[in-house]
């Protein structure tokens, strides 16, 4: 038989009925009850606040941060988990052409503040009190509560935000103050523009993300001089939003060049020869299309140059590093989707005339999706925090956190059981989502390659060593 014990000290009311293998939070033997029984003093060094973790994290966030997280929660719970479901089982459509829930979703998201808010105004929509922070770090908290509603919805809001980053890195301000500040007030008047970031070829991948295998590879899109300007020729793949974009941060190695004199271009929508060819039917995240874009003898001029010749190289790996934080708070959201999911069922679901959250192996497996997934976001907090994220880092959170997500997801999938794989059920659509932030933005292989680069000079001082007697091999 159960029983309800009053609480002593200032829990002063009952909190319900305890789980199978628990005492009540109110029971003397609960933290709660035990800690609310300390000294006030000892109050300021053992908090115990009826809190849930998103609670207990935003407080921990500087209060612009914690209007952030709180406004963008707010926006994914209203406006895009409502039709996630729907938006995602849409018929797939001709390169170019967009649903009108998608473009209403657009519109309204650029209205709001979501699509410029990296910058300040006029330049942006952002918050003035939010400027002092990590640009990482506000994208982090927007992209996990929108990976949290749904990934496709997200990607085609934030990936117009990867193909602003070249500009803002070039430091070339009056590139900088034409391109964004007309295009941050026809957003705000409900005409959203939208920018793309396109760096892979049909021939390169990843290898255009990692060093060694841009030495080794032919560019795909090449630029030769012509006139006051440079004809571009190729074609670009997986480009997400590609055939939204009103402009796209071209990159395109120099004529009989290789991937070192890569040139970042502003290419224009409707410019002659630039065409959007077709958006992939892809498995996950179907809401934003990845597109392949085709250039065919596409003249740009010099003032379409960003950041300088020779300089897109350096501006790829500024933008991977900026941008795979927000890829890791992809799977931070995606995971943190599959535990609420999961959770919901455990509590809602009987099993023998028993609830499931009842059962402890069904608690354990709670706990290890919430510590997984607490573990995830914090680690994309840490490296979100400066100004300068380090490659090693960054890569480092992309793909532990998207693995994570993949784990997590497995775990929910196993605990709902047949349920799991229903459309209905929203777990299948994480997967799908979750699969894809394993191989975007480099794969996972590739990121865990650039931990080691980063690591490449202490690594060869360590080879550099006298072979210490206890690893020496014997001698024959």
């Amino acid at each position: 038989m159960s029983h309800v014990f009053p609480a002593p000290g200032p829990v002063g009311h009952l909190l319900g009925t305890h789980l199978e293998g628990h005492v009540a939070a109110a029971h003397p033997l609960s933290p709660r009850a035990a800690m609310a029984g300390l000294p006030p003093i000892t109050h300021q060094l053992l908090a115990y606040n009826p809190q849930s973790i998103w609670e207990l994290e935003t407080a921990r966030l500087p209060r612009p941060l914690q209007a952030l997280r709180r406004r963008a929660r707010a926006f994914a719970q209203t406006q895009l988990q409502p039709q996630a479901l729907a938006i995602d089982a849409l018929p797939h459509l001709p390169a170019g052409e967009a649903h009108p829930q998608v473009q209403q979703l657009l519109a309204l998201a650029g209205q709001e503040g979501w699509l410029y808010d990296m910058l300040p105004p006029p330049l942006g929509s952002g918050a003035w009190l939010q400027t002092p922070y990590p640009l990482a770090w506000r994208a982090c908290l927007k992209v996990e509560e929108f990976s949290r509603a749904c990934g496709g919805q997200m990607l085609l809001l934030c990936a117009h935000q990867l193909g602003m980053a070249p500009i803002m890195l070039s430091g070339d301000l009056p590139l900088i103050w034409r391109s964004f500040a007309p295009a941050a007030r026809a957003t705000r008047q409900g005409r959203p523009h939208l920018f793309a970031f396109a760096i892979t070829e049909p021939g390169a991948g990843s290898d255009a993300e990692d060093g060694h295998g841009a030495a080794v590879c032919k560019p795909g899109v090449t630029a030769r001089r012509e006139r006051d300007g440079w004809v571009l020729n190729g074609d670009k793949v997986f480009i997400s939003g590609g055939d939204l974009a009103d402009q796209v941060t071209v990159f395109a190695a120099l004529e009989g060049e290789g991937f070192e004199s890569w040139t970042c271009f502003l290419v224009d929508k409707g410019t002659p020869g630039f065409r959007p060819v077709r958006t992939e039917l892809k498995m996950g995240m179907r809401a934003s299309g990845a597109a392949q874009l085709s250039f065919d003898q596409v003249w740009v001029s010099d003032r379409a140059v960003v950041g300088g010749l020779r300089q897109g190289w350096s501006l790829n790996r500024s933008t991977l590093n900026l941008s795979r934080l927000p890829v890791a708070s992809m799977g931070v959201g995606l995971a943190q989707a599959a535990v609420d999911i999961a959770t919901d069922y455990a509590c809602q679901t009987h099993l023998g005339g028993k609830r499931l959250i009842d059962f402890q192996d069904v608690q354990l497996t709670l706990a290890q999706m919430i510590a997984e997934t607490c573990a995830a976001r914090a680690l994309v907090w840490q490296g979100a925090r400066t100004w300068s994220p380090r490659q090693g880092v960054a890569s480092m959170a992309k793909f532990h956190c998207t693995d994570t997500a993949i784990s997590v997801i497995h775990q929910a999938m196993d605990l709902m059981g047949e349920r799991a794989i229903l459309h209905g059920a929203r777990l299948e659509k994480l997967y799908r989502d979750a699969r894809l932030t394993q191989i975007f933005e480099g794969t996972n292989q590739i990121n865990r390659l650039s931990v080691i680069e980063d690591l490449q000079e202490d690594l060869l001082a360590r080879a550099a060593q006298p072979t210490s007697t206890s690893t020496r091999r014997p001698a024959p």
